[in-house]
């Protein structure tokens, strides 16, 4: 076990420097002349948030943000891409509760609401939402379906963002529409007949459902339930969160990682991709040290470098380029860790977002884009984009201020 340890705690250390090296290299923090200012660049993100929220507002105050602008989104006279996308409407109001100012609350509340509009007025009407939706529509006051698909993660994540709304205001209907889609969760994804037990990915649009397990899914239902145990005192709660979280370890190998799920029988894992949220997901969201390792395996295998900036991509399918989303879990999970090199790994992190806000393609000083270059391959089938992002942006806030998604802030 010691010997364990000093291996662990050698490779973190020598990840943090790699990482602290890349960015010292690009923008030389030493002089400190061209460091962007940490407090001016988290002033400057909720900015670009705020243009986000408000671009798309109707006349009774409902918003969606776009979810990406600029780049390849925006790249064309007749390629406008708009859609909002629920997993970033969440990440947008924790990001507001996160700061708590009286506008960032109004904001926070417009999104809610909108997300319990289209859940409410769903052709199906069971309490799930979807993929994502148009703001030109919101706008409009009609609700445009963009995604259809019901995805168990998507829907873990617009229940923990009213769980937060309810946290921060009292206010009932985001209690209830939490519990709603916790209540979707439970009769059309829980499996308790193929172990590990856990939850399946969730529904696409003609209902059919899909049968593998995520482990990312299943970190989203560890928090988000763990959550709902919180609120309502409901001890079910915890147990089924349990049961998520338990799925989660299950996935874990003996290096440490943490394998993407299972495949189509529930049961045989699915190695390949190993995907980063996975890793940093799994800590974030459980809260079990046990997935540490699965941070220091991420440091070692995961890191990528692009030019001047430095940090996780999605997948070990394609390290060439970084992915700035993960940027910010993985600086908030290393934050919250808190091991030996953990906070300046993350500060580096930090710094290469910062560079990243400042300086990269089709940024506008403010946002955050997704990735240091176009083309970053998740290895699930789809390509990222350079194109600034709220989802993105809303991470680098969260890992900024140490504001962990998966759970309630403290009283």
């Amino acid at each position: 076990m010691v010997a364990a340890m000093v291996v662990a705690t050698t490779v973190l250390a020598g990840a943090a420097t790699v990482i602290s090296t890349a960015v010292a290299s690009a923008d030389d923090p030493a002089s400190g002349a061209n460091v962007p200012d940490p407090s001016l660049s988290v002033s400057l993100a909720y900015e670009f948030l705020d243009g986000r929220v408000d671009e798309f507002c109707d006349g009774a105050g409902m918003c969606l943000p776009r979810s990406y602008q600029g780049g390849f989104f925006t790249d064309l006279p007749t390629w406008d891409f708009t859609p909002s996308f629920v997993y970033d409407d969440a990440l947008v109001i924790i990001a507001y509760t996160a700061r708590g100012l009286p506008d960032d609350l109004r904001r926070a509340q417009a999104i809610g609401d909108t997300l319990l509009f289209v859940q409410e007025n769903d052709p199906i009407g069971d309490g799930r939402v979807r993929t994502s939706y148009e703001p030109h529509g919101i706008r409009q006051g009609r609700m445009e379906i963009t995604g259809p698909g019901t995805f168990t993660g998507n829907q873990a994540w617009v229940g923990m963002a009213l769980a937060r709304l309810f946290h921060a205001t009292g206010e009932q209907k985001y209690l209830d529409g939490a519990l709603d889609i916790a209540q979707w969760i439970q009769t059309n994804t829980a499996d308790m007949a193929r172990a590990p037990y856990g939850y399946t990915g969730g529904q696409l649009e003609d209902g059919t459902s899909l049968v593998w397990k995520s482990t990312e899914h299943n970190s989203d239902i560890a928090g988000f339930f763990g959550q709902l145990a919180a609120l309502t005192g409901d001890p079910v709660w915890a147990q089924r969160s349990t049961i998520a979280a338990d799925f989660v370890a299950a996935m874990q190998s003996a290096d440490g990682h943490v394998d993407t799920g299972t495949l189509l029988d529930g049961s045989t894992v699915n190695t390949h991709p190993k995907p980063l949220d996975a890793q940093t997901w799994s800590y974030l969201g459980t809260g079990d040290a046990r997935f540490g390792a699965a941070l220091d395996w991420t440091l070692s295998n995961l890191i990528a470098t692009d030019g001047p900036y430095s940090g996780p991509s999605i997948s070990d399918v394609d390290v060439s380029k970084v992915w700035f989303e993960g940027s910010g879990h993985l600086a908030l999970a290393l934050r919250l860790r808190d091991g030996l090199g953990d906070a300046d790994a993350a500060e580096s992190l930090l710094d290469s977002i910062r560079l990243a806000q400042r300086d990269a393609p089709n940024g506008d000083g403010k946002g955050i884009v997704a990735t240091s270059t176009d083309g970053l391959d998740s290895g699930f089938g789809d390509l990222y984009y350079a194109s600034l992002h709220t989802g993105t942006t809303a991470w680098y806030l969260l890992a900024a201020a140490g504001d962990n998604p998966f759970t309630l802030p403290a009283p």
